[in-house]
């Protein structure tokens, strides 16, 4: 006879745990004292929570699991703003987080999937393909992993911002990730703020729907990266099943729902995106929508040639943006030597 394999804690809103609870016939107060222990006083040893009663606690302890991933490896980068770590999942999986430090915030950048189905061709987790999703648990402590490195260094410093621009495309993993975001945003726990953790897609277009019908209050940034349908078709591959016009459509639906912006992120590359000719059409495609634009200079990978757009040219492109009433910034670049960079990651050191 098999035995039944533990739940992971990490993978249970609040409501869950409470419907969990209440089904193994104890009160909903003894959930409520376990999340407040794991979640906001951090412990996880079944003996230190004194609170619960020894039946309930011999209980929890046989259904439910800590199940958090194994640093592999952690690497610092030179600008001494970044740290990325390669964690090891229960079946041997591996994926990449990182810890990226500005002015007056700390920002976790965490993987919603281990590889990526997408297949940009400019991003190393595209090049690599995809391997499978990630639990609700699983992107649920990759966030608590960097909160708890910055609690131990003792340097007063908290995390701020999240977003969901690791691995993976998030809105492919959609229930996994939103049932991650409720965890996270639980004022119980973390309590990010929905101001506070943005998600990235490359423009899955049923999703950016459903986000917008839900209400969910998170930030979205849609990678654009191209003007045209060919243009962008060239770059990202899942442009071929929803169209520039289907996204954009998908986009002003969203607008309108949600009375919130949109980020749009262009990756630069000289000589192949980053023209006036290519930001005038831009400008010329999200003129009248709450957007802005994010620059981005190209982050090498072993697997595209590409070369990243120059400063001057940068500016330029902005400025021709500004023409058209779209706000934009050009990223501030982190972790390249280390490869933690925007599209970079791919589970290797």
């Amino acid at each position: 006879m098999m035995t039944a394999v533990p739940t992971s804690f990490y993978d249970l809103t609040r409501e869950a745990l409470r419907q969990l609870v209440v089904r193994w016939g104890f009160s909903s107060v003894h959930a409520a004292r376990l999340w407040s222990y794991v979640h906001l006083e951090r412990i996880e040893a079944w003996p230190l929570m004194v609170d619960l009663p020894a039946r309930f606690r011999e209980r929890a302890a046989t259904e439910l699991a800590f199940t958090r991933p194994d640093v592999a490896v952690e690497t610092h980068s030179a600008d001494g703003f970044t740290r990325k770590y390669l964690l090891a999942l229960a079946d041997g999986r591996q994926i990449e987080t990182v810890l990226m430090r500005y002015t007056g915030r700390v920002t976790a950048c965490i993987s919603s999937q281990a590889g990526c189905a997408m297949g940009c061709v400019f991003c190393a987790t595209g090049q690599m393909g995809f391997t499978r999703h990630l639990t609700p648990g699983e992107i649920v402590t990759q966030a608590l992993h960097v909160d708890r490195v910055l609690r131990e260094t003792g340097e007063g410093e908290r995390l701020r911002n999240i977003v969901l621009m690791g691995m993976g495309e998030p809105l492919h993993n959609y229930d996994a990730v939103m049932t991650a975001v409720d965890i996270l945003r639980d004022p119980n726990g973390l309590a990010f703020g929905a101001k506070k953790i943005t998600l990235s897609t490359v423009g899955v277009v049923p999703g950016i729907i459903r986000l917008a019908d839900e209400a969910r209050p998170i930030h979205l940034a849609v990678s654009l990266h191209g003007a045209t349908q060919a243009e962008r078709a060239a770059l990202v591959p899942v442009a071929k099943k929803w169209p520039l016009d289907e996204l954009m459509d998908a986009c002003c639906y969203y607008i309108a729902k949600q009375q919130r912006r949109i980020f749009y992120e262009w990756t630069l590359i000289e000589g192949k995106n980053d023209l006036p000719d290519n930001a005038h059409a831009v400008g010329r495609l999200l003129q009248g929508q709450e957007a802005q634009v994010n620059l981005i200079p190209l982050n090498p990978t072993a697997g595209y040639a590409g070369i990243p757009t120059g400063r001057e040219a940068a500016k330029r492109f902005q400025q021709i943006l500004a023409g058209y009433g779209l706000p934009s910034t050009i990223r501030q670049r982190r972790g390249i030597d280390i490869a933690a960079g925007c599209g970079q990651l791919a589970a290797s050191q």
